[in-house]
């Protein structure tokens, strides 16, 4: 008997696909994990930007969660888009009824159009209820400014930011770096050791030149739960997540779709569906 390697994603769905649920699912399948997904939310956009959102009942999303879990074998997740306080709560709550032992949280707050799409009441929920839950937390710098309460304007100014995020019960944090100004651009690893000490790993690459960005934030983090749950450690799954996403503009960035902000080419290079072998017993 086999069994392919399964990830859940737990996020808002965009209707132009280039983000979200449909960013996650696209980024899961191309690196061969099978795509389990919870719809949190309904985004009315495209490539211009988000028109409304209409969150999902929180009945509902822990009803996704509960059958999800007690049919298959869920052990690695990550959560993006919610928007409310009500859902944040449902779906700590599942969790707490089927813990993940690897989540990683995408800090989905304000769309790159400006629309908020974390209502301001949900925050402290927020970091209350589900950060704690998570291995990887991968904010951008406005989020981590956010979660931070601080303005992140050098690299001290980041490590500060870093050791007040993760005082919320997180055990690694990714800030990440597209929002910073320059040809290159450092997403910064946090990861707390054995001795509370905080290590921290430095991703550094080139800036690609082109239009085709929506979504990017979604994609790192569904590339890098696809990887952990192919069996990498943490620092490995997020440098070759990497290097997926940036292969992904690259092979994209000629291409016209939308009269906006394009998506990624997921799929440059799919990789066939992985089949691992059960153990007997």
């Amino acid at each position: 008997m086999f069994f392919y390697p399964t990830v859940l994603t737990i996020a808002g769905s965009d209707c132009s696909g280039g983000a979200g649920i449909q960013a996650d699912i696209k980024t899961m399948s191309a690196l061969g994990v099978y795509a389990a997904s919870v719809v949190t939310s309904i985004t009315v956009q495209n490539t211009l930007g988000v028109e409304s959102v209409h969150a999902v009942t929180p009945q509902i999303v822990s009803s996704q969660i509960r059958v999800i879990m007690t049919d298959f074998d869920i052990r690695f997740a990550k959560i993006g888009m919610v928007n409310d306080e009500g859902v944040v709560e449902a779906i700590a709550d599942s969790l707490d009824s089927f813990p993940i032992s690897s989540l990683v949280i995408d800090p989905v707050m304000v769309s790159s159009s400006g629309t908020r799409l974390m209502q301001s009441g949900a925050l402290s929920s927020f970091c209350a209820r589900l950060v704690p839950k998570a291995k990887l937390l991968t904010p951008n710098i406005p989020e981590a400014e956010i979660l931070s309460s601080m303005s992140i304007r050098c690299e001290e100014d980041k490590k500060k930011a870093a050791r007040k995020i993760m005082e919320l019960g997180c055990s690694g944090l990714l800030i990440k770096g597209g929002h910073s100004l320059g040809k290159t651009k450092t997403d910064s690893l946090f990861v707390q050791g054995k001795s509370r000490e905080l290590k921290e790993y430095f991703f550094t690459g080139n800036a690609v030149s082109t239009n085709n960005t929506h979504g990017t934030g979604c994609t790192l983090s569904a590339a890098i739960v696809a990887y952990m749950a192919r069996g990498y450690e943490l620092k490995d799954a997020v440098a070759l997540a990497k290097k997926y996403v940036y292969r992904a503009l690259i092979e994209g960035k000629d291409v016209k779709i939308g009269k906006g902000t394009g998506p990624l080419n997921h799929f440059f290079a799919p990789e066939r569906l992985i089949k691992n072998k059960m153990n007997d017993d």
